[in-house]
C-alpha cells in the first residue's frame, strides 16, 4: 500500500498533516500529481467548513497527469494540467439556461480527497469537462488562479457589467482583489475599494483601484464626492460583514448594479428598506463559483497576461506547513494568495 500525505482539515486551528493511501483509478479517470493547491477565503469560512469535517479541502488545483484509465484518450502521463473540483451535467434545465453552478450535479461533484493532497483521482465526468491543458505560457502557480478567476469572471458576465461603469468592490481579499483587476482590463471608468485591514487597502491601490477606503468611514460621501457627486454603477460585495451588505445596499446608484459575490453565514438577515431599492430601480444579482466558458474565458486572461495574477503570490509553503498557510489566510492580516506545494515540478 503506497502512501500519501494529505492536510486533513478539522478546523481552522487544527490542520494535521496525515497520510491516506494513494488512490487507485477506473479505466475512465486520472492520476494527477497536485504541483500547486491554494488556500481559497472560503476555506477558512470555519462555520461552513467544519461541519464537514475531518476533510481534505484544497479546490485551486494544478499538476501534473500521473497515470491515465485504460479508456482515456484526452490526455497523457505528463500532461500539465488544471482540474476543477465542481462540473455540471450539461443537461438539466439549469445548464440548459446557461445557469450551471445552479446544477445539482455541479453541487455534488468533487475531485477526491482534495486538493491538499500530494495526489488526487479526478472521477470521469471532471476527466471529461472538467480538466484543461494549462498552456505553456502558464505557471503552475498561475494555475491556481483559473478557479477563482473563473467565479469572478462569472459574476460579471451575468451581472452584465459594461465598460465606462464606476465600481465599488466591497473587501479586498484576494475575490475582492481579482474583480478590481478584471473590472479595470474591462474599462471601468473608476473603481473604489474598502476594507478594514490598511495591508489589504494598499494592495488595492497597486492591483488597480483609484481609491481605497476604511470601511469605517462614510463610504458613500467619499465616493460621491470623487464621482461626480454620484454613487456606484457596479457594486461587488465581497465580504460577509454585516456592515459591508448594508454599505453595498447604499452605495449603488439609482439604476445601477448590486452583485452578490460572497455570502453572509447561513441564519443572518439584513433588514433593507425595500422602498429604496425598488425605488433606485437597483438590479441585484447573486453568483457562486464557474464553470465551462468561465474556465475558458479564465485561462486566456491568464494566459494572454491581460490579467496578471502573480504579484498577489504572498507566501508559497511546503504541504507540511498547511496550518501556518491556513492561519494565514483565516487572520486575513498581511497576506492575500497563499499557495502549498507538493512534489518536485
Amino acid at each position: 500500500m503506497v502512501k500519501m500525505k494529505v492536510a486533513m482539515y478539522y478546523n481552522n486551528n487544527d490542520v494535521r498533516i496525515e497520510e491516506q493511501e494513494i488512490p487507485k483509478i477506473s479505466d475512465d479517470e486520472l492520476l494527477v500529481k497536485v504541483i500547486a493547491s491554494g488556500i481559497c477565503g472560503s476555506d477558512v469560512m470555519e462555520w461552513y467548513r467544519v461541519k464537514k469535517a475531518p476533510i481534505v479541502l484544497g479546490h485551486e488545483i494544478s499538476g501534473l497527469v500521473e497515470k491515465v484509465g485504460e479508456n482515456v484518450n484526452k490526455f497523457n502521463k505528463g500532461d500539465r494540467v488544471f482540474v476543477t473540483h465542481h462540473v455540471p451535467c450539461n443537461v438539466c434545465r439549469y445548464c440548459l439556461n446557461n445557469e450551471h453552478t445552479l446544477c445539482r450535479t455541479l453541487h455534488s461533484t468533487k475531485f477526491y480527497p482534495g486538493g491538499f493532497a500530494e495526489y488526487i483521482r479526478i472521477p470521469a465526468i471532471n476527466v471529461d469537462r472538467g480538466t484543461f491543458l494549462l498552456p505553456d505560457e502558464m505557471s503552475f502557480d498561475e494555475g491556481t488562479f483559473i478557479e477563482p478567476l473563473a467565479c469572478v469572471v462569472r459574476g460579471l458576465r451575468i451581472a452584465q457589467f459594461k465598460p465606462a461603469q464606476s465600481v465599488l468592490v466591497l473587501g479586498s481579499g484576494i475575490a475582492g482583489l481579482l474583480n478590481i483587476k478584471l473590472t479595470r482590463a474591462l474599462g471601468a471608468s473608476k473603481i473604489f475599494a474598502t476594507d478594514i485591514n490598511n495591508y489589504r487597502l494598499e494592495i488595492a491601490r497597486k492591483m488597480g483601484a483609484d481609491i481605497a477606503i476604511n470601511a469605517k468611514e462614510n463610504i458613500t460621501k467619499i465616493i460621491e464626492k470623487n464621482n461626480d457627486g454620484r454613487l456606484a454603477d457596479f457594486v461587488i460585495l465581497c465580504t460577509g460583514a454585516i456592515n459591508a451588505v448594508k454599505q453595498a445596499i447604499q452605495s449603488v446608484e439609482p439604476g445601477g448594479t448590486l452583485l452578490f459575490f460572497a455570502p453572509t453565514m447561513p441564519e443572518i438577515e439584513i433588514p433593507f428598506t425595500l422602498f429604496n431599492v425598488w425605488n433606485k430601480q437597483i438590479k441585484i444579482f447573486s453568483t457562486y463559483a464557474g464553470a465551462g466558458k468561465d474556465i475558458i474565458d479564465a485561462i486566456e486572461l491568464i494566459r494572454s497576461k491581460k490579467l496578471i495574477v502573480t504579484d498577489m503570490i504572498t507566501h508559497k509553503l511546503p504541504l507540511e506547513k498547511a496550518q501556518e498557510g491556513f492561519f494565514l489566510v483565516a487572520n486575513a492580516d498581511k497576506s492575500i494568495k497563499v499557495i502549498l506545494e507538493n512534489n518536485e515540478k
